[in-house]
C-alpha cells in the first residue's frame, strides 16, 4: 500500500555521506506506526549499528513534553493559560525590559505588563536563552548568570532569571527563549512535585515510556548513542562528523544533576517518542483531551510575528502553538499538504511533526549537534509524506 523504498534510500544517502552517523525514523498513520527504518552506527568509532532501542539526547524535543506536562494541570483547572507569572513564581513579577535600540543591559524601563502563561508556551514572553546569539550584549548576561547550568535546579533558575531584563514587552514579538524551564518550574509549583517526578507520573508511565528520563540508567549506558558535530554549523551539507561525547557538558545524563530543564534534559528512545505522537494524534485520548491538543496546534502569535532563531535555518510561514511551531503556509522545503502541522527538533538532530488533519505524523532520531531544522529533516518529512500518498 505504501512505499517508503525512497525515504529509506534517503536516509541511508545522508549516512553515507557522512551528514549523520545513523539515522532511526518511525511514520504513523491513523494511530498505527506504518514504517520504522534505522540505519547507520550508534557509535562509529566502535562500530555499533543503530538500533531502535538506542538511546538519543532529545534536547529542545523535550519541550513537547514539557508543554503536555503543563496542559494536564491546565485541563485540572490549576492555573489559567492568561494568569501572571508572578502567581505561582513571584520572582518573575515587576520586570524589567530593554528599551528600544538598547546597547547596554541596564537601559531599561519597567514593564507595561506581565508574563502570561500562554505567553511562556509560545515563547512571546520577552524572555531570552544566551544559546543562539553569542556577542549579544543579553546573550552574555545569560550565560554570566549561568541559568543553565547542569548544577541550578528549577527553582534556583527562576531567582538567576529574575534580575535580568526581557528583550521586549511580553506579547509583542516572538524570540526562542529559556521560557520552557519556567513551564517546568510552573508544573512544579502548581503539582507539589518534582518536575521528573511528575512526568513519570503523568506521562511516562502511563504512555510505557520505559527509556525517557533526565539520566541513562548505569545498566542502559550502553545503549546511550554517541555524540557528533558537524564540520561546520553554517555549511550543514558539508561531510564529515566530529565525536563531541562532552556535550553539553561533560557527563552529561550519566549523572543525575539538579537542572531537570523543561527545555531541552530528556533522553529517549524512538519507540518511547512513538508512543508519545501517537497518543496526541487524532481518536487517542490516553495522554490529553482531543480539545487540549486541537489548542496545542492552533496559532498563539501576531501574524506580523517572524519565527526565527539566529544561525538556524527555518522556513517563511511559520506560527507557534503551544510548545511547538506550526506550518501556515507551506514553503519550498515543505509537503504541499503539510498545512496545519504542527512540529520541532531538538539541537542534537531529533525531529518530530504531527499532521492532525491529514492523521499522520513522523519521528527522527539522529545524535548531530545543532543538526535541528538541518536538510535532512525537510527530506525526512517530504519523503513520509509521498510515501502515505501525500504532497
Amino acid at each position: 500500500m505504501f512505499n517508503f523504498g525512497p525515504l529509506h534510500a534517503s536516509m541511508e544517502r545522508q549516512v553515507e555521506a557522512i551528514l549523520l552517523p545513523g539515522v532511526a525514523t518511525a511514520v504513523i498513520v491513523g494511530g498505527e506506526v506504518v514504517d520504522t527504518f534505522c540505519t547507520g552506527r550508534a557509535d562509529k568509532e566502535a562500530g555499533i549499528a543503530l538500533r531502535a532501542d538506542h538511546i538519543h539526547r532529545l534536547y529542545s524535543s523535550t519541550k513537547l513534553i514539557t508543554a503536555c506536562a503543563a496542559l494536564l494541570l491546565w485541563e485540572e483547572g490549576r492555573f489559567g493559560l492568561d494568569d501572571p507569572v508572578e502567581s505561582f513564581i513571584p520572582q518573575l513579577g515587576l520586570r524589567n525590559v530593554l528599551r528600544p535600540g538598547a546597547t547596554r543591559i541596564d537601559d531599561v524601563e519597567p514593564a507595561r505588563q506581565s508574563i502570561t502563561i500562554r505567553q511562556l508556551m509560545a515563547h512571546t514572553s520577552g524572555l531570552s536563552y544566551g544559546l543562539f546569539d553569542p556577542g549579544n550584549f543579553l546573550f552574555d548576561a545569560y550565560v554570566r548568570a549561568k541559568v543553565r547550568g547542569p548544577e541550578t535546579s528549577l527553582a534556583e533558575k527562576m531567582d538567576l532569571l529574575a534580575p535580568l531584563p526581557l528583550r521586549f514587552e511580553p506579547g509583542t514579538h516572538w524570540e526562542y527563549s529559556i521560557a520552557s524551564d519556567v513551564v517546568a518550574r510552573l508544573v512544579e509549583v502548581a503539582s507539589g512535585q518534582a518536575f521528573g517526578d511528575f512526568l513519570e507520573q503523568r506521562i511516562f508511565r502511563p504512555l510505557g515510556m520505559v527509556d525517557t528520563g533526565f539520566v541513562v540508567p548505569p545498566a542502559e549506558q550502553h545503549r546511550l548513542c554517541a555524540y557528533y558535530s558537524g564540520r561546520s554549523v553554517t555549511k550543514p551539507t558539508l561531510p564529515g562528523l566530529v565525536r563531541r561525547d562532552d556535550l553539553p557538558y561533560p557527563g552529561a545524563y550519566i549523572e543525575a544533576v539538579p537542572n531537570q530543564s523543561g527545555g531541552g534534559g530528556l533522553v529517549s528512545t524512538l519507540g518511547d517518542s512513538v508512543r508519545l505522537i501517537k497518543a496526541l494524534l487524532p481518536g487517542n485520548e490516553t495522554l490529553l483531551k482531543p480539545a487540549t491538543v486541537a489548542l496545542m496546534a492552533q496559532n498563539q502569535v501576531g501574524a506580523g510575528f517572524r519565527i526565527k532563531i539566529p544561525a538556524v535555518d527555518l522556513q517563511d510561514g511559520l506560527g507557534f502553538g503551544l510548545g511547538s511551531a506550526l506550518v501556515m503556509e507551506p514553503g519550498p522545503c515543505d509537503p504541499a499538504d503539510s498545512t496545519g502541522e504542527y512540529f520541532w527538533s531538538g539541537l542534537g538532530g531529533t525531529h518530530w511533526w504531527v499532521n492532525p488533519r491529514a492523521n499522520i505524523a513522523g519521528v527522527l532520531m539522529a545524535q548531530r549537534n545543532f543538526g535541528c531544522m538541518n536538510p535532512y529533516a525537510y527530506e525526512f518529512r517530504m519523503e513520509a509524506y509521498r510515501a502515505v500518498g501525500m504532497r
